[in-house]
């Protein structure tokens, strides 16, 4: 990927790691001027924030809060990994999920 895209993405890519309203933010602003980095990263944390509601709504109520902890502390760790890939510039996919999320969204 060119550094020029990166760069002009770079911006976009970290506000959408910022939950649900950096990513409804994000999403905006890559409306205006499709930037193939930033697109990259909305849709990992569009993935990312289903899984995050999925265990405080599903997994919390029907399997335990313990479980739901454990699957907490799992998702912050995919979280930061997916923002330290957007700050450094590299479209870096989130361990596990990220080849599923980039190709279910890749409408974005």
């Amino acid at each position: 990927m060119k550094n020029q895209t990166v760069n002009e993405g770079k911006t976009i890519a970290i506000i959408a790691y910022l939950w649900v309203i950096g990513l409804v933010i994000a999403f905006a602003m890559n409306n205006d001027k499709k930037n193939t980095f930033a697109a990259f990263h909305i849709r990992q944390m569009i993935g990312f924030n289903i899984l995050s509601l999925a265990n405080t709504f599903v997994i919390s109520n029907y399997v335990g809060l313990w479980t739901s902890s454990l699957i907490s502390l799992s998702l912050l760790t995919l979280w930061i990994i997916g923002l330290i890939g957007a700050a450094q510039g590299k479209e870096k996919r989130i361990p596990l999920f990220g080849d599923l999320f980039q190709n279910w969204f890749k409408g974005i």
